[in-house]
C-alpha cells in the first residue's frame, strides 16, 4: 500500500470473509450457478419455444436477463442472512472482531460489502453463460457488471435488517416467503409487469429488483436503459437508508 493511503475501516472484515471463501470458491459458484440456470434453460427453451417475442427479443433472452437479476438478489441475500447470522451469533467471528480496534459499523459494513462481492461472482458467473449462449448483444452488456453490483448492495442492506432481528435461522424463511419470493414475481424477471393488474404492476415497478430488472435487461440487449439514474438513484437510496437502520438495529441488539 502507498504511504499515506489507508485502507477503510470495514475492508480487513471483506478481507477475512473473502479467504475464508476462497477455499471452497469453485463449488460455491457452481452451486449458485445450477439452480437459476436450471430455471433459465428449462422455461426459456422449453416454456420459451410456445411463446411469442418480448419487446423484440426470445423468451429465452428475456428470461436470462432476469435469471442474473434473481441470483443476485439470492446469493446478496443468503449471504446477508444465514452467513452474517452465523458470524454473529453462532461463531461469534463479530465478538472477536470488535475485540480489536475496528467498530461496529466497520463490521456491518464489511458484511455489506462482502455480500455485494458474493452477489456480484453470482451474478457474473451467469452472465457469462448467458455470453455464451449468445443472449447478449454487443459491449454494452459489460455494464450489467456495475448494476449487478448495485443491486447486491441493496438487497444485502436490506438483507441486514432482518439478520438483524431474527432470533433463529428458521425466522429467515419469513423473509423469502413474504419478500424475495413474492418480488421475484412482480418485479419482471418472467414476465413483463404490464401483465399484472395495474395497481400490482405499480407495486413491483417501484420494487429494488425490479429497478435492477429496468437496468440490466436493456443493456444484455445492447440498448442504453431507459431512466437510468432513475433506477441507479433508488438503488443507492436503498442500500444508504437500509445500511443505517440495519446498523441501528445490530447496535441495540448487540448492546442489550
Amino acid at each position: 500500500m502507498l504511504p499515506g493511503l489507508h485502507r477503510p475501516g470495514w475492508f480487513p472484515v471483506w478481507q477475512r470473509n473473502f479467504l475464508v471463501w476462497r477455499k471452497l470458491a469453485l463449488p460455491s459458484i457452481l452451486g449458485n450457478l445450477a439452480d437459476p440456470l436450471i430455471y433459465m434453460l428449462g422455461l426459456g427453451y422449453g416454456l420459451g419455444a410456445m411463446l411469442p417475442n418480448i419487446d423484440g427479443q426470445s423468451y429465452v433472452a428475456f428470461l436470462a436477463a432476469g435469471t442474473v437479476c434473481a441470483s443476485t438478489m439470492n446469493a446478496a441475500t443468503f449471504e446477508a442472512l444465514y452467513s452474517s447470522f452465523s458470524r454473529m451469533h453462532v461463531q461469534k467471528t463479530w465478538d472477536a472482531i470488535l475485540n480489536t480496534p475496528l467498530g461496529l459499523t466497520d463490521v456491518v459494513a464489511g458484511e455489506l460489502f462482502w455480500a455485494a462481492t458474493k452477489s456480484l461472482f453470482s451474478g457474473a458467473a451467469i452472465l457469462v453463460v448467458i455470453a455464451g449462449l449468445g443472449l447478449t448483444h454487443g459491449p454494452l452488456a459489460l455494464w450489467a457488471l456495475p448494476a449487478i453490483i448495485l443491486t447486491g448492495l441493496a438487497f444485502a442492506a436490506l438483507g441486514l435488517i432482518w439478520n438483524a432481528l431474527a432470533p433463529s435461522y428458521d425466522f429467515f424463511m419469513y423473509y423469502f416467503t413474504l419478500f424475495i419470493t413474492p418480488m421475484t414475481l412482480i418485479s419482471g424477471v418472467f414476465f413483463p409487469t404490464g401483465q399484472l393488474p395495474g395497481w400490482l404492476a405499480s407495486i413491483g415497478q417501484i420494487l429494488p429488483l425490479a429497478q435492477g430488472v429496468a437496468l440490466i435487461r436493456p443493456l444484455l440487449a445492447g440498448n442504453v436503459p431507459p431512466d437510468a439514474l432513475l433506477h441507479i438513484g433508488v438503488l443507492l437510496a436503498t442500500t444508504g437508508i437500509a445500511f443505517a437502520i440495519a446498523l441501528r438495529l445490530t447496535r441495540r441488539r448487540l448492546l442489550k
